[in-house]
């Protein structure tokens, strides 16, 4: 039997994100509508737990940021003024620029991980998680995402 996270062993876990994989409609960005989600969980909780805040707008929302040639805490700004999601996506198409290359950034997202420094990382992730057994099914970054919130079986 394949093993599960040890509950509490990464800190709180939001089930309310979504996937890393879930593309945005409008540009086809993955990861756009989980940081997106995150910023909206910060203007309606005040703060992120412990476990995401230590990566808010850095790690991958950061990495994001740096490939569309933004800063994140402009996208956490549109967020927190707008009062729709139609007023989100008015700021972000004001914000971001004409070509997201969506293509290029899908493809370095998926690849978090798979270098010797990601596959360690990984490694003693999941190693924390009790989890060390799957580090053969958890190959990247959002991979362990989506482990971590109970997405991948």
């Amino acid at each position: 039997m394949l093993s599960k996270p040890i509950p509490g062993s990464t800190g709180a876990v939001l089930t309310c994100l979504p996937s890393p994989y879930l593309p945005h409609p409008a540009t086809g960005l993955l990861y756009l509508p989980r940081f997106l989600a995150k910023c909206a969980y910060v203007k309606t909780h005040g703060a992120l737990p412990p476990s995401y805040a230590k990566n808010y707008k850095r790690g991958l929302d950061r990495f994001l940021c740096m490939h569309l040639g933004i800063e994140p805490a402009a996208v956490e700004k549109i967020v927190h003024a707008a009062t729709s999601a139609a007023e989100i996506e008015e700021g972000l198409l004001a914000l971001l620029p004409a070509d997201v290359r969506a293509v290029k950034w899908n493809r370095e997202l998926v690849q978090k991980g798979l270098t010797p420094a990601g596959r360690e990382f990984l490694k003693e992730a999941l190693t924390a998680m009790g989890c060390a057994d799957r580090a053969e099914q958890i190959i990247s970054v959002p991979d362990l995402i989506d482990f971590d919130e109970g997405r991948i079986d």
